[in-house]
């Protein structure tokens, strides 16, 4: 028997049992499916920025060549990035991402931070408020408000009131969705997506139709530019930023079906998908939009669509308005998840690990998001707090490589169902440190209040996590808010050992399967 049919057969047997229920308890079933996943990844990626904003790249290179080259590299340090934790995925499958690794890897105080640096307090209480991921749902919320009312207001600008009126709904719908059914939510993921690649195909038809009957005169000189390390660090932030989400579907992957060989298929038919549309879209934009214009343009696709659809260019505000409504949904549905790991961890209140019992949906963790969101809504000054934290959340991606190789060492025996070469995450690690150290250079303070608040989490660990726990004391009022959600939407704990169990029965079966191979 090969190797190869030994990690099949282990991997087959583990996802029949994944996909069975464990006696009277509540265990997530696994209705993600590989095309599903794809979406997640597709979906999450391909936001407003590749319509919006590919001038963050231009601007700080100043050359065709080079942002062509920049995009290329993000697609595939992303690609990267995301086989590393392909292998993290499938060796630890809990749902959570980043903060189920560093817990896993380095224990629970690193996990906690991460969760911290995620979810950032701003009450003196001893409960965590839900922000950063909050922040991203409201942006991108607002984003698709902004271009969703565009048409209705071609000669002015659009009230505030109705595109912050218009964002609330677009959250409330999608939080609906998802407490309603996964599957529901899924395929409007799976919709949004297809709708959203067929306006950036549509973008690259129309450019590679301008290159073959007009002229090329935006491609002279294409090497012409900036190239201070400072300002190529600062391009590549631009590149990956839109390249963001190529490590969604790790926090789910406790509800998608076969992990052990969906998660690197949906990688590796997303990734290449994906950097194959940025860069070809990219060309489109510069073969039709100068570079005066692609600097002075605050809405690149516009500007293209503008130029290039004539009467219907109304249509580019319309799939962008589509883009960033399928991305709310990728971010509402995958933030759910990574609160609800953190409360069976003890690192948040209980009741965000609460499930429908029949959906099998976190509606308390889902609500709750919703609702800060909203909040998030209402307020201007939230997004100053992306300067800070776009540094330390590629230290946090480090961190979790680190915790890969660390693994590696401390636990050579851990079943790998996939285990990539060790030149991949020791190549990525040093790009994500370099990402995060060059910009410090000329602007350290973004990455030193980020550090700041990422380490005050550690008095807040010991004194609301550890004495909490070892005095065994609990919040009257988080009891009472538990046992109301209980009630209100039919919620139940989810089995937070079951998927412990599942990676101790495949190393049991796997050195089974191994031993029998040997004997015979």
């Amino acid at each position: 028997m090969t190797a190869k049919k030994t990690a099949a057969q282990a991997s087959d047997a583990v996802a029949a049992i994944g996909n069975n229920e464990v006696g009277d308890k509540v265990v997530l079933k696994r209705k993600i499916t590989l095309i599903n996943g794809v979406g997640i990844i597709v979906g999450t990626i391909i936001g407003s920025g590749i319509f919006i904003s590919p001038t963050g790249v231009f601007v700080f290179t100043r050359s065709v060549g080079s942002s062509l080259v920049i995009w290329t590299l993000s697609g595939i340090l992303s690609t990267l990035g995301a086989l590393c934790y392909a292998e993290l995925g499938t060796c630890i499958t809990r749902s959570g991402g980043d903060y189920a690794y560093l817990l896993v890897a380095f224990g629970p105080l690193v996990g906690f931070l991460r969760l911290w640096m995620a979810l950032l307090i701003i009450r003196p209480t001893t409960q965590i408020n839900l922000l950063l991921d909050c922040i991203e749902q409201a942006i991108v919320a607002l984003t698709f408000a902004q271009y969703a009312v565009r048409p209705f207001f071609e000669d002015c600008e659009a009230p505030e009131s109705a595109v912050r009126l218009l964002a609330a709904v677009c959250l409330c719908f999608l939080t609906a969705i998802n407490c309603i059914s996964t599957k529901w939510a899924m395929k409007i993921q799976d919709v949004f997506t297809i709708a959203k690649l067929t306006a950036l195909v549509s973008i690259i038809l129309a450019g590679i139709y301008f290159m073959a009957t007009e002229s090329l005169d935006n491609f002279q000189n294409p090497w012409e530019g900036e190239y201070a390390l400072s300002s190529l660090a600062y391009a590549f932030y631009s590149g990956l930023f839109a390249f963001g989400g190529w490590n969604y579907l790790n926090f789910v992957t406790e509800e998608l079906e076969n992990p052990y060989k969906n998660l690197p298929r949906a990688i590796w038919i997303a990734m290449p998908m994906v950097t194959g549309i940025y860069v070809f879209v990219n060309m489109a934009y510069f073969a039709v939009v100068s570079r005066q214009e692609m600097l002075a343009s605050i809405a690149v696709a516009v500007s293209f669509g503008n130029r290039m659809f004539g009467s219907v260019a109304w249509l580019i505000p319309i799939f962008v308005a589509l883009s960033t409504f399928g991305g709310v949904n990728g971010i509402l549905f995958t933030s759910a998840r990574l609160f609800s790991t953190g409360a069976q961890e003890g690192h948040l209140p209980a009741w965000f690990s609460l499930v429908h019992v029949d959906r099998q949906t976190p509606i308390p963790a889902l609500i709750f998001t919703c609702i800060t969101s909203i909040i998030m809504l209402l307020s201007a000054n939230v997004f100053v707090l992306i300067n800070y934290f776009s540094q330390i959340l590629w230290l946090s991606v480090a961190a979790s490589i680190a915790g890969l190789l660390w693994l590696r060492i401390s636990k050579p025996n851990m079943p790998r169902p996939i285990k990539v070469n060790l030149a991949l995450p020791i190549i990525f690690l040093i790009c994500c440190l370099g990402l995060v150290l060059l910009p410090s250079f000329t602007e350290p303070f973004n990455l030193l209040v980020g550090l700041a608040i990422t380490l005050s989490g550690v008095p807040i660990y010991y004194v609301c996590i550890v004495w909490r726990s070892n005095k065994q004391t609990k919040n009257q009022l988080m009891q009472w808010i538990e046992r109301g959600c209980q009630i209100l939407f039919n919620a139940a704990f989810v089995d937070c050992h079951h998927d412990r169990k599942r990676e101790r029965e495949f190393s049991e079966m796997q050195t089974s399967i191994e031993d029998k191979s040997v004997s015979h």
